[in-house]
């Protein structure tokens, strides 16, 4: 919030300034000057968080909680720097970490006859297949040989794809209901 409050000011007061007649390319530059040199002390000032001890000081001052910046100090360690931290209000009073391994998506399964546990509406696999594609799937004949193996492996499949949709999605379903074998279709992150 800090930064979006000083970037309207200095967009309201480059405007101001322009209004009255200076010139907009000498604006943008001094604004590119200063900004280069208010990066720069920031850079000289800072310096790098090392410890768990560090970690938990900054996230218990973020958080206004103690509690809190112990747990998310401890997940850091727990998911290392390239892992994702999310933080979700409890139901209980209790306040908790839980590190689940693996990927979570941000959509679910793209039929819900797609679920393996109906109590939870979950879909789980265990150490099934994985196909991976940027394409959208509408033929089923484009993915035959891949299925066909599969079948014959008896192993699970789950497809990320760009959109599953034509003929394929309705006859995966129809597959996975029969029991030929058991397929998860999901939309790729970050795809409309």
């Amino acid at each position: 919030t800090t930064a979006t409050v000083l970037t309207q000011s200095i967009v309201n007061e480059g405007m101001k300034n322009v209004t009255a007649g200076a010139n907009p390319v000498g604006i943008r530059r001094g604004i590119e000057e200063a900004t280069k040199t208010a990066v720069d002390s920031l850079h000289a000032m800072a310096h790098e968080v090392k410890t768990q001890e560090d970690i938990a000081q900054i996230a218990s001052v973020s958080s206004a909680s103690e509690e809190t910046g112990k747990l998310i100090a401890e997940a850091m360690e727990k998911v290392g720097h390239d892992g994702v931290i999310t933080i979700e209000e409890s139901r209980g009073v209790d306040t908790s970490l839980d590190v689940v391994e693996g990927m979570q998506f941000d959509r679910g399964y793209l039929s819900q006859y797609m679920v393996t546990d109906n109590d939870k509406m979950e879909a789980d696999l265990d150490n099934p297949y994985i196909l991976i594609t940027d394409k959208k799937i509408s033929n089923i004949q484009d993915i035959l040989p891949l299925l066909q193996s599969i079948v014959e492996q008896g192993k699970p499949l789950l497809i990320i794809a760009d959109d599953i949709s034509g003929e394929a999605l309705p006859t995966l379903v129809l597959n996975k209901m029969r029991g030929t074998f058991n397929v998860v279709a999901v939309k790729a992150p970050g795809f409309g």
